[in-house]
């Protein structure tokens, strides 16, 4: 289901394995990484996961077809099924990212504990050029990281995110080389997985209170916004305009 995965150690991997693609994300992908979550979290053995992507790249997003289609707009699509299982995840998660890091590869970072980016990641996050609205809970997380105007820039205009600036913004622990990503991120998941698994886990949740709104309404705002903005006129021509390799035309939608 182009989901790579391995357990050793106590640390689980999961991999976008679809690099053919830039590992954009599919229904069934999703729905893989829901199933392998719940796993995870049931088993006592896994005490870390490690998130990355296959080919260079750490995805390019969701996959365009399959918003066309409808599948992401559907209630309780498996989209919104691993954003729910991801936020509600209690063991730590260590993200690896180097290459492209588009749209929920962005936003599922808000999610993670640690984050390495290779010194060859590009984020963006080009919701609105899409007609559409940021997603993940970004629209509260983000700007409590990086404040409202800075993650205006990013989540509006659709400004790319350098890795440094993803550092400075809250976003990610550290820069690293591109050589050097999967050791750093193995290296960071072994020692969070020498630790006492429940003191780890009541730590992170001690750490999440603080975030004010429960992000799972922040969640449930988001995806009512998203799904009725995937139906307008403006999205349809914004996709299809990507999928046709041309530029958007949005005059003609007044």
């Amino acid at each position: 289901m182009n989901i790579g995965h391995h357990c050793e150690r106590g640390i689980l991997t999961l991999c976008f394995d679809r690099p053919e693609k830039k590992n954009a994300l599919t229904t069934a992908m999703y729905a893989a990484l829901s199933q392998h979550l719940a796993a995870a979290e049931a088993d006592p053995a896994v005490r870390v996961v490690v998130l990355t992507g296959a080919g260079g790249n750490f995805t390019a997003g969701n996959d365009l077809r399959d918003f066309l289609g409808g599948a992401f707009s559907e209630p309780g699509a498996p989209v919104w099924q691993f954003i729910n299982t991801f936020a509600g995840f209690t063991k730590p998660i260590v993200a690896a990212v180097g290459g492209l890091a588009i749209g929920i590869g962005v936003t599922i970072l808000l999610h993670c504990d640690l984050v390495y980016l290779a010194d060859d990641a590009r984020l963006s996050t080009p919701f609105v050029q899409l007609g559409l609205v940021p997603e993940f809970g970004s629209s509260a997380l983000l700007p409590r990281l990086a404040g409202h105007a800075r993650s205006f820039e990013k989540l509006v205009l659709g400004r790319p995110i350098t890795p440094a600036e993803a550092v400075a913004m809250g976003i990610a622990n550290a820069v690293v080389p591109v050589e050097r990503l999967a050791a750093q991120a193995a290296e960071a998941a072994a020692a969070l997985a020498a630790l006492p698994a429940g003191a780890v886990r009541e730590s992170r949740r001690l750490l999440r209170v603080g975030r004010g709104v429960p992000i799972v309404e922040v969640m449930r705002r988001e995806t009512e916004v998203f799904a009725a903005r995937l139906a307008t006129a403006e999205a349809r021509e914004a996709i299809n305009a990507l999928l046709e390799k041309r530029a958007p035309d949005f005059s003609r939608l007044g």
